[in-house]
């Protein structure tokens, strides 16, 4: 094996990873794939060059490029005498994954609040009304309080979320300053 087919090997391993794992954001295999492709190609590529590459087929390209795009993973760049769109990976790996993070789990922090608070509300509901039946309200008072420890967590949780979109969370957990910026 020369040394063009070990580099090779060795960022297809990398690639491979990567597009495996990053379907923790949401991301498919064969766009992970395309990230792959892009994060390891030094110059900026066109939607056919990314094509040939991949085996895709342009529009399924186009849309996985968007997908890239829309997560901030991928940005168009502009390049002298190119007609063509040219885009390149973003190689801030912390940035993008409090992109990801953030987007992801306010999400689910506000659709879960928002259906806890609909519930207590009518716990509150069965609570104040004097015809409700001593095992219901004793039932009621058990989820009310369960429902609001649940409040404190996704309070928390929203902290948690801000500390990631405000940077904070570096000074706790620094990044790992060992491996030079690639960006």
């Amino acid at each position: 094996m020369n040394d063009v087919e070990k580099l090779e090997r060795a960022r297809t391993r990398c690639i491979d990873s990567l597009a495996k794992n990053l379907h923790l954001y949401g991301v498919n295999q064969s766009v992970g794939r395309l990230y792959g492709l892009l994060y390891f190609n030094e110059e900026p590529m066109t939607l056919d060059c990314m094509k040939d590459e991949l085996g895709m087929s342009k529009t399924s390209m186009s849309t996985s490029v968007r997908q890239l795009q829309e997560l901030k993973m991928v940005e168009k760049v502009w390049k002298k005498g190119s007609r063509k769109d040219l885009y390149e990976s973003t190689d801030d790996w912390y940035q993008t994954f409090a992109d990801l993070f953030s987007v992801k789990w306010r999400k689910g922090i506000h659709s879960n609040i928002d259906q806890i608070t609909q519930s207590l509300n009518e716990i509150n509901e069965l609570l104040n009304d004097s015809n409700t039946s001593i095992e219901v309200t004793k039932a009621a008072t058990i989820d009310k309080e369960k429902l609001e420890y649940a409040l404190g967590y996704y309070d928390w949780l929203n902290r948690f979320v801000d500390s990631i979109e405000s940077k904070e969370i570096f000074k706790w957990i620094p990044k790992d300053n060992r491996h030079n910026d690639l960006s």
